[in-house]
């Protein structure tokens, strides 16, 4: 069956969620850092399902040319290495988000601290706790489905060989966030992605390898199909995220069975995180009587040039 009608047909919310506040897909509209410079081009998206972040960071440029691996230029490379993507889990306490696990297309961790975060209106505020930097987060998505589903393992469905280890599927209203980790994490120490893929320039299969966990970002289309707009993997820029093949869940997992580009029969093992076929966002946060009324009060110069920033 199609995801979508697997939400519809066997819904379920997982327990010990993050606030209600901060689910969905936020766009960062700006960083701000301590020395007062700020940042508001590189594409950066958030995607929360209850219990799992999918975080997407790209340049502000035009994606890369297709081309096998060890095609890529040095210069091209070091664009792909400073990509990031990951999927981790989100464990939300006294004000504070912090991430565990998971995978990412980085061989470090380039965002380690917590972070204390507030909404108001569409407006997620995000403070690193050494105060090293602000971010500001909009909502983009505010309703439709919510479906989380962590990915742990795709296989070979004659043999059972696992093909790639890890990731996970956030769907929310229109949007779409995507992680499949690598088949083979990296096993020696201390380099980071860049070093490494410098090392490996020319040789198609190790940049496979290493440059091989992907995050993607996808937008449904006006026939419901969801087309990835932007990826750590150029190849996948325009291509559609199959949504099909899903069985009926049994004790908190569901498989998918495809069929890859290159013929080979998959078949991927989800846990079920959370299945919300009519999820409704609410793009105002509460304030207290005496705001109102001081809004109220001062709604004529207040409300000069207001509209929602997204």
């Amino acid at each position: 069956m199609n995801l979508l009608e697997l939400a519809a047909r066997y819904p379920q919310r997982a327990e010990g969620s993050v606030p209600d506040w901060m689910l969905g897909h936020f766009r960062r509209r700006t960083i701000s850092f301590a020395d007062g410079r700020s940042d508001e081009r590189t594409q950066v998206h958030w995607l929360q399902s209850r219990t799992f972040t999918i975080d997407l960071r790209l340049p502000d440029a035009p994606a890369l040319p297709m081309r096998a691996w060890q095609d890529y230029t040095a210069a091209e490379l070091r664009q792909l290495a400073n990509h990031e993507g990951w999927v981790a889990d989100s464990l939300w306490e006294n004000g504070y988000l912090s991430w565990h696990g998971g995978v990412s297309l980085q061989l470090h961790n380039r965002w380690p601290e917590p972070a204390q975060l507030q909404r108001i209106g569409n407006c997620m505020i995000e403070f690193g706790t050494s105060g090293a930097y602000v971010e500001d987060w909009r909502l983009q998505a505010s309703s439709g489905p919510l479906i989380g589903l962590r990915l742990l393992e795709e296989c070979d469905a004659e043999t059972g060989e696992v093909l790639q280890h890890g990731g996970g599927l956030i769907l929310c209203g229109e949007q779409l966030g995507w992680v499949q980790g690598r088949a083979v994490e990296p096993l020696e120490p201390g380099l980071q992605l860049r070093e490494r893929v410098e090392q490996a320039q020319g040789d198609g299969e190790a940049l496979a390898l290493l440059l091989g966990c992907e995050t993607s970002l996808a937008y449904a289309d006006e026939q419901g199909r969801y087309q990835v707009a932007l990826s750590t993997q150029p190849a996948l820029v325009g291509q559609s995220v199959a949504l099909d093949g899903f069985d009926i869940p049994v004790a908190g997992r569901v498989c998918q069975h495809l069929l890859r580009a290159d013929g080979r029969a998959v078949v991927r093992t989800f846990v079920i995180d959370t299945l919300e076929p009519d999820w409704r966002a609410d793009l105002t946060t509460p304030s207290t009587v005496d705001a109102q009324r001081w809004f109220a009060a001062e709604r004529e110069t207040l409300s000069r040039y207001l509209q929602v920033l997204s």
